[in-house]
């Protein structure tokens, strides 16, 4: 029995791959694949993972897939979860690495209390072997979700995928896949999740290392990708609807809508413009009140003084708005 899979989409790595291939050798979970799916990039990743594993008593645990052509990330991991035989799936990115008892300690974990997802902390890690910060996800109590906790994760939540495990069952039943629209698509994902899972389990260890490499993030700016996470977070909430969550929830989605719908949109505009334009303003604010016309009435946002004064500066003094928009971001952990 094949206890986790592992997937993982393989682009332009080819300076990393060897590493996060020899963590997952060296894993103390026996019963676990590895799909590494080939997303057509520029160098030879697929290759150098070929090399790691030629001649290990692991390489029979190594699958490559091959989609006709290239897909993204996001679309790549879910071209690998069809594939997958294991009770529990796991999304490590082939640039990062692993403690070498990450998938046994939380497959244990989550076994032990039956959970349909168990996370750990990630590890920020950058090329000159140094530290920083800690990622967390949100806790609440271990075992079953209870609507309050529900509400406080939904509320709090953080994009950190790659450090859970996802009951593969869980995943396939409440129809999870990441979007194909290459922007915001972990959060999409762990949304999803975040509303479906039934129990969730933590191990309070950093057993993710995640590399803060450089060129990881693009220098070219294009003023109009917040569109692409409008249509995420539009698809999301269409998501939240069809799945029966919605009506449940509203308050705590609305409130994650203007927090990772619009005031990331917003901030995705500012950080990919020479100029921001007010127009782009008043098409995200647009599709706020499309998604989400009462908001003013949320409690969630009643409550939040911060986030009030600065949609407002937003609506009517953009430019006295934008120096702050950092600041709240990370604060509230909006853009993760």
């Amino acid at each position: 029995m094949v206890k986790v899979s592992v997937i993982l989409p393989v682009y332009g790595v080819a300076d990393y791959i060897e590493a996060c291939t020899r963590s997952l050798l060296a894993q103390t979970l026996d019963e676990v694949e590895f799909l590494f799916v080939d997303d057509h990039g520029p160098d030879d990743s697929i290759a150098i993972l070929q090399r790691t594993i030629e001649g290990h008593p692991r390489a029979h645990q190594f699958r490559v897939l091959t989609p006709e052509h290239n897909l993204g990330a996001g679309m790549a991991r879910n071209f690998g979860i069809p594939e997958a035989k294991g009770e529990y799936i796991s999304f490590i990115d082939p640039d990062d690495t692993v403690e070498p008892d990450m998938l046994e300690v939380l497959y244990n974990k989550a076994k032990g209390i039956d959970a349909d997802i168990c996370c750990c902390y990630m590890q920020k890690c950058f090329p000159d072997g140094s530290t920083g910060d800690l990622l967390i996800n949100p806790h609440v109590p271990e075992g079953p979700l209870s609507h309050d906790n529900r509400a406080y994760v939904l509320t709090n939540y953080v994009s950190l995928f790659a450090s859970m495990i996802y009951r593969r069952e869980m995943v396939i039943d409440n129809d999870i896949l990441f979007p194909e629209d290459r922007a915001a698509d972990d959060s999409y994902f762990v949304s999803c999740v975040w509303m479906k899972a039934a129990s969730v389990a933590y191990v309070d260890r950093p057993l993710y290392h995640y590399l803060i490499r450089p060129g990881s993030v693009t220098t070219t700016l294009q003023s109009d990708k917040y569109r692409k996470r409008l249509t995420v977070f539009s698809k999301l909430m269409r998501y939240a609807k069809e799945h029966g969550v919605y009506n449940e929830y509203k308050p705590e989605l609305d409130y994650m809508y203007l927090k990772k719908g619009y005031l990331s949109s917003v901030a995705n505009h500012v950080r990919n413009s020479n100029k921001p334009s007010r127009e782009a303003f008043n098409e995200i604010y647009k599709e706020l009140l499309n998604q989400v016309p009462d908001y003013a009435a949320c409690h969630y946002y009643r409550s939040d003084m911060a986030m009030r004064a600065l949609v407002f500066l937003l609506r009517h003094c953009p430019a006295l708005a934008t120096p702050a928009l950092r600041y709240i971001i990370k604060k509230k952990n909006i853009i993760t």
